[in-house]
């Protein structure tokens, strides 16, 4: 399942970002938390890459532990 988002253009007068917003449904399932760092890839022109710098800890480990 896909989340569609629009690309913001904020223009100042030094220079311009670009501004995507990361859907919350989204965001909560993988408990991204505020402030974490993530890295851009570009794989060709319709495809981009959003990793977490620093991983998280898997889904599966956790609930492993938790039995």
């Amino acid at each position: 399942m896909g989340y569609k988002v629009k690309v913001q253009k904020i223009v100042r007068r030094t220079n311009s970002t670009y501004y995507i917003n990361f859907p919350s449904a989204i965001a909560e399932s993988i408990s991204l938390e505020k402030g974490e760092e993530m890295e851009w890839f570009i794989d060709g022109r319709n495809c981009f890459v959003l990793k977490r710098v620093k991983a998280a800890d898997s889904f599966l480990k956790k609930a492993a532990t938790k039995n």
